[in-house]
């Protein structure tokens, strides 16, 4: 999945807000200047530079040193957190960008048309990072790029990086009184039901100047740039063990799946006994998803081993559409097929053995999200207990 994002910004210069937050750790600029290896009328531009692209006066100079003021607080923790996530001072906004568009598009001519810079000027960016950085990050296997083992983890701290550093312009925004940020959400099936949308329709109200961007997939495909500070969140079926790994997850609802099937199929004139539901097709996700694991489950507490299944398909709107022209069976929550049930072209009936599933919301360990973001979480948060009332 290419999640470019805010590629074709423009890149943030890094060293500025190196030198912000060494001036709010050492109290002064002359050791803020040393700490950065910066003459210290070089760190008093690069401030001034940050405070002229922002607007907000970052610190107070007088006789004790610089008091940093408070949009500066806000936005010093995140330049902290993003300059670790970096790993190196030689590293520069404009090689950052570079990296990541290739690293995302898989070649040059993609990354190029992804952002608007040319491929000329994205290799000479990515190469000038590999010296900088003594490391080798791209491997070519054909027409394509793969990263390295380094290329990998410098790609995830360069994407965190910049997570933060957005984040911080966010809180900065909020704090000067604008409505500002981006809200980046990565959606499996069910959470686009109904809500997701509930929960967006309750924000923007609230926040309509914050922009909201929905990713679909699959949890493989969103747990990666979760990770990578792509996505901020990612909303559906919770995951355990090894695949949850460093995220956090938070239980919302429980959402009980039913069989759903075409109106007037055969197995709704009698009981769903487990012959009877075994000598029909099934459509069902792939075997890692939750939702096959609980279809399994059932059949096993049945006393029957899970049949064959011919078509695997993760796709609502695919699924419906061979259901409404056969006999085959689905396990699907029925808010995921509401407009149909409502419709009486599809029907649904409870599970011969009950069925569960935690849904809720998956972020970064120890990921801190600005207001607006929080503010979004909480919109999920109510959306859910009014959807189970």
């Amino acid at each position: 999945m290419l999640i470019v994002g805010a590629m074709n910004e423009r890149p943030p210069n890094i060293r500025h807000y190196a030198a912000l937050a060494a001036t709010v750790r050492q109290g002064s600029l002359s050791r803020a200047a040393r700490s950065v290896n910066l003459s210290q009328p070089a760190l008093t531009q690069a401030i001034g530079g940050l405070e002229a692209t922002l607007g907000v006066t970052l610190f107070e100079r007088g006789p004790s040193g610089m008091t940093p003021t408070e949009p500066t607080i806000l936005l010093a923790a995140r330049a902290e957190a993003a300059i670790e996530h970096v790993g190196s001072p030689r590293v520069t906004g404009t090689q950052v960008r570079a990296f990541l568009a290739v690293a995302r598009a898989g070649s040059y001519a993609a990354a190029a048309e992804a952002t608007g810079i040319s491929p000329a000027s994205l290799h000479r960016a990515v190469a000038d990072l590999g010296v900088a950085l003594g490391q080798r990050l791209l491997d070519r296997r054909g027409r394509s790029l793969l990263l390295t083992a380094a290329g990998e983890r410098r790609a995830r701290g360069f994407g965190l990086a910049m997570a933060e550093l957005r984040a911080g312009l966010a809180e900065v925004a909020a704090w000067q009184g604008k409505a500002a940020g981006r809200i980046v959400i990565g959606a499996m099936p069910l959470s686009r039901a109904r809500w997701l949308p509930e929960a967006v329709a309750r924000f923007v109200q609230a926040r309509p100047g914050v922009d909201i961007a929905v990713h679909e997939g699959s949890y493989t495909e969103l747990a990666g740039p979760l990770r990578d500070g792509e996505i901020d969140m990612v909303l559906g079926a919770l995951r355990d063990g090894a695949e949850v790994g460093d995220l956090a997850q938070e239980p919302v609802f429980e959402d009980r799946p039913a069989l759903i099937m075409r109106a007037g199929h055969p197995l709704l004139d009698g009981p769903g006994s487990s012959d009877r539901l075994l000598a029909y097709p099934w459509l069902l996700p792939n075997p890692e998803t939750p939702l096959r694991r609980y279809w399994e489950a059932m059949l096993r507490d049945l006393g029957r081993d899970p049949p064959h299944v011919g078509i695997e398909c993760g796709s609502v709107i695919m699924i419906r559409q061979l259901l409404l022209s056969s006999d085959a069976l689905t396990l699907l929550s029925p808010d995921q097929v509401a407009v149909e049930l409502a419709a009486g072209l599809l029907a649904a009936m409870p599970t011969p053995v009950p069925v569960s599933r935690t849904i809720g919301i998956a972020t970064r360990a120890g990921w801190r999200p600005t207001p607006a973001q929080a503010a979004f979480l909480q919109a999920l948060r109510d959306t859910a207990r009014k959807i189970a009332a």
